[in-house]
């Protein structure tokens, strides 16, 4: 009888302490997600560049992930104390990735629904740029305890403003969507470019989209990208053209293609802009100043004089290479491309498709003179075809 009794009292303490334990699992499962967003918040507010906010988290333990609802995060004047809008997003989805982990890989992937990404004012200067995402990076390595392996990016938004520019640049790509795999090379260990980036967006009635292999995990900088952007309105372009370059359009499209790569320090490409349809002058310039209409007379007439009829388009293309200590483009081989465009054969509106790894350390081409490098392009694409 006392055995009995010593027995069921020990049951009694088990349920007991499984009961209490319980209890503080669910006190603190509940508490978890105010603990957490406080000090999330208290660490935004903090942060001696920027200032921040989060709306709300939501943790779910059952799948190794968190929800990051209503953030923002401004950049913030250390003398004034003025802040400007920079980053804000609708959700934050961050997990663990299971695809991954099924491969003996611990690491993360998050997903960006909604967010919107602003550079403002000087940010355009490459140094700005390399601050503001090195940054913005090391701010989500804060939140994402794990390595992300992959990323995704819905519905985003992409944008430059200056407020300070006559008339106020504002401009942007929206509905960004992207994809990157295989960022900690969670996959294919023995391929050269084992990460892949993809991207389109929309551009002013126009379209944009990249493709990029990477290694992530190089010493130095490893990529091969392609990039083009089809079909854009210059003309929902013109407080942009009004405030950089004086001039606005009365009709045109813009089209962009380019390719780079990169490998052990070195890097190589081209940047290949196309113009269709342009025209400068108009009923509309009537209510100019006698300044701007000369100048909008002299770029337009510029335009009519290198444009190539045929195709009534304005190109040219702008090589560019170099290390990570500086780079270098050839004025001559714009001035060379623009010319051929205009006189002798129009550029094609695509990618070329002949840059990649191998481009980076092949031997440079022998110098030419003026005329054999205008007029021999044309024998040498007969020869490619």
């Amino acid at each position: 009888m006392k055995r009995l009794k010593k027995h069921r009292f020990i049951f009694s303490k088990k349920i007991k302490i499984t009961l209490i334990v319980i209890s503080v699992l669910i006190i603190a499962r509940l508490l978890l997600p105010y603990i957490v967003l406080h000090y999330a918040n208290k660490s935004l507010a903090s942060m001696p560049d920027y200032y921040g906010h989060i709306d709300d988290i939501d943790i779910s333990l059952y799948r190794g992930a968190y929800q990051i609802d209503g953030m923002y995060l401004n950049k913030k004047d250390k003398k004034t104390g003025k802040q400007t809008e920079f980053f804000k997003v609708k959700n934050i989805d961050l997990s663990v990735h299971w695809k991954a982990l099924l491969n003996g890989r611990l690491v993360g992937e998050l997903i960006f629904n909604s967010p919107e990404l602003v550079f403002t004012n000087n940010s355009t200067d490459l140094a700005h740029v390399k601050k503001d995402t090195n940054d913005f990076r090391k701010i989500l390595k804060d939140f994402m305890p794990l390595k992300v392996n992959r990323f995704e990016v819905h519905n985003g938004k992409l944008g430059y403003k200056d407020p300070e520019a006559s008339p106020n640049v504002d401009i942007s790509f929206t509905s960004v969507e992207a994809l990157a795999q295989n960022l900690t090379n969670a996959d294919h260990d023995k391929v050269v470019l084992p990460a892949t980036l993809t991207a389109n967006a929309n551009a002013y009635n126009g379209k944009a989209s990249l493709n990029m292999k990477l290694n992530p995990l190089a010493e130095r900088t490893t990529f091969d990208l392609n990039a083009k952007l089809e079909n854009t309105n210059l003309v929902l372009l013109n407080d942009f053209l009004k405030a950089y370059a004086r001039v606005d359009v009365n009709k045109g499209t813009l089209g962009l293609y380019t390719e780079f790569a990169s490998k052990n320090g070195k890097y190589t490409g081209y940047v290949k802009p196309l113009i269709k349809g342009l025209d400068v002058l108009g009923p509309e310039d009537k209510k100019d100043n006698l300044f701007r209409k000369i100048w909008e007379g002299l770029v337009g007439g510029a335009a009519n004089i290198l444009e190539n009829k045929k195709k009534d388009q304005l190109a040219t293309k702008a090589p560019i290479s170099g290390d990570l200590s500086g780079g270098h483009t050839s004025i001559l081989e714009i001035v060379f491309e623009l010319l051929r465009n205009a006189f002798i054969q129009a550029l094609m509106p695509e990618i070329d498709n002949k840059i990649n790894l191998a481009s980076v350390e092949a031997q440079p081409e022998e110098k030419k003179g003026f005329l054999k490098r205008l007029f021999g392009r044309k024998e040498k694409k007969k020869e490619d075809k």
